[in-house]
């Protein structure tokens, strides 16, 4: 059984920084993507970043390029996404989610995801 559980939310004011984890059990990375995506309250889930093991490439909302960074430790299964200059625009909850058939032109699609964790919360504060 697949399973991703994030961690490292929390509530944080403007220009912040949190660390948001995403372990996972149950597969290796090989071959996957690792996504993050976002639901904040009436909105619709928005796909932050990717990490894809298959073609070692990663990707960003553009909105968060150059604040957030997706990182791994594939020793620990483990998906980072530190996140500097935090907004309150920011303020969702995030979900880790895997895919074995991401592609690039389709990362932010989270129809490519077949497993998700159950999201953590992050509140920016202005």
């Amino acid at each position: 059984e697949v399973k991703l559980v994030e961690s490292g939310g929390g509530l944080v004011q403007a220009g912040g920084s949190l660390r948001l984890s995403c372990v996972a059990s149950g597969l290796t990375f090989d071959g996957y993507g690792i996504g993050w995506f976002r639901q904040a309250p009436g909105k619709e889930r928005e796909a932050v970043s990717c990490i894809s093991f298959g073609d070692n490439n990663v990707y960003y909302l553009d909105s968060v390029k150059g604040r957030f960074t997706i990182s791994s430790d594939i020793a620990e299964n483990t998906v980072f996404l530190q996140m500097n200059s935090l907004e309150p625009e920011d303020t969702a909850v995030y979900y880790c989610a895997a895919g074995a058939l991401v592609v690039p032109s389709t990362w932010y699609k989270d129809y490519d995801y077949e497993h998700w964790g159950q999201g953590t919360q992050v509140t920016v504060s202005s």
